[in-house]
Parts: structure tokens; sequence; C-alpha cells
């Protein structure tokens, strides 16, 4: 084999290994995405994950306690089992419940 060809070789081993290696880091995350669900009505003022309609425009915005249009991102299967006062429950959709005063 010459210097060429093994240098060629050794170069695509090496890219291999750097494929199969990037794409075991990406992985972990994207399980852990598919682990996890937005739940409505559950997060206290200013503790959500993202804008889920007026009100709210980001992590963070939510107004009130357990406002129902905001949302948070919960491990899959247990949005409706959360224990809130007041028997609220978590929704996997936006509730009309818990809304911050228009004025």
């Amino acid at each position: 084999m010459s210097t060429r060809n093994a240098f060629s070789a050794a170069y695509l081993a090496a890219a291999v290994a750097s494929a199969v290696t990037a794409s075991s880091l990406i992985a972990p995350g994207n399980a852990v995405a598919q682990e996890k669900e937005r739940c409505y009505g559950v997060s206290l003022a200013g503790a959500n994950d993202c804008a889920a309609g007026p009100g709210t425009t980001c992590a963070g915005t939510s107004k009130v306690d357990y406002q129902g249009n905001a949302w948070t991102y919960v491990e899959k299967g247990t949005c409706a089992t959360i224990e809130l006062p007041e028997q609220r429950m978590g929704s996997l959709e936006a509730l009309d419940r818990d809304l911050p005063d228009a004025g």
C-alpha cells in the first residue's frame, strides 16, 4: 500500500469515527426531548417554559400561578397527575382558567 493510499484510508477512518461520535452525542438530547411533553396550567408565575397565548411571549412571562395558557415541559405521561392546589389539573392543551387580567 502506498503512503498516499494509507493516508487516505486513515483519513477516511478518522472521518467515519468522527461522524459516529457526533451522532452519539446528538442522540441523547433527542431522547431527552422525546421524554418530555408540554403541560399547560402547572407553572408558577414567571416560571413557564414558553408562550401559549395572550399574556405570554416566551419563557418566564406567565403573569399568574397556574396560568392556563402557559406551558412547562414535564416528564412524558405525568401532566395530568401533577398535584396542584384547589383541584386544578395540568392539560396537554391550553386551558381557559387562571388567565391574567386584560387590564
